[in-house]
């Protein structure tokens, strides 16, 4: 069976070589990057089971990456564990906004940073395909292409539906207007259309799905996420 192959971008070379050796000891390929247009690129490239991600970084900072790689439909569903200082409270919340899986805070425990790279990973793969979809009193029957609220059919263009269902498997992570465009209109097409575009469909979808719409939130300056705990 290969080993799962992580990519790591910081900048200390100190802590570069205690996360390799102690996840390397743990069975994992650890690629490493120093600057972060290096491992962006390197990331886009290889794409890998998993980015360690240092927020503070020369040339372009975590938070950055983590934006342009959720962003993309090549890359948004590679799992992102952030390294923060614990003076990086906003920060952080700001990057599991974009998308990222969890957190740790430095000075951490190399022991609990493996911990949390294999949980990341168990939730990643054990995740299934759901042929139904449900929040409150909202439900996608996948198999059946069918939206229903209270039980009764919610009638749907192709491309709400699409929306709709797009969100709801992101489980709760914040989908930029760019990549909701290329996942639902085509990466082709995406490219001729606008963003508000977006904006306009799940107005729509908000008035379809009443009660239900106060799950369909505005992320400003980032996109929509879809609650299903609310």
């Amino acid at each position: 069976m290969p080993r799962e192959t992580l990519f790591l971008i910081e900048d200390e070379k100190n802590i570069v070589e205690l996360i390799k050796f102690n996840l390397e000891k743990e069975g994992f390929h650890v690629l490493s990057a120093s600057r972060g247009i290096e491992g962006l690129e390197q990331i886009q490239k290889l794409k890998p089971d998993l980015l360690i991600l240092d927020l503070m970084l020369p040339e372009i900072d975590g938070l950055e990456i983590c934006k342009i790689l959720k962003q993309n439909p090549r890359t948004w569903a590679i799992p992102i564990i952030m390294l923060t200082a614990k003076s990086q409270e906003a920060d952080r919340i700001v990057g599991l906004e974009l998308g990222a899986d969890d957190y740790v805070a430095k000075p951490f425990s190399p022991r609990e940073l493996a911990a949390r790279v294999k949980a990341v990973l168990r939730r990643t793969k054990e995740k299934p395909k759901e042929e139904l979809l449900k929040a409150g009193e909202l439900q996608i029957d996948t198999a059946r292409h069918l939206v229903t609220l209270k039980n009764k059919s919610v009638e749907l263009t192709a491309k709400e539906y699409e929306l709709l269902k797009i969100l709801m498997e992101a489980d709760g992570r914040v989908l930029s207007r760019e990549l909701l465009l290329e996942k639902v209109w085509g990466y082709d097409n995406a490219l001729n259309i606008e963003t508000r575009t977006v904006d306009m469909h799940i107005g729509q979808l908000r008035k379809k799905i009443k009660p239900e719409a106060r799950r369909l939130i505005t992320v400003k300056n980032a996109g929509y996420r879809f609650d299903p705990d609310s």
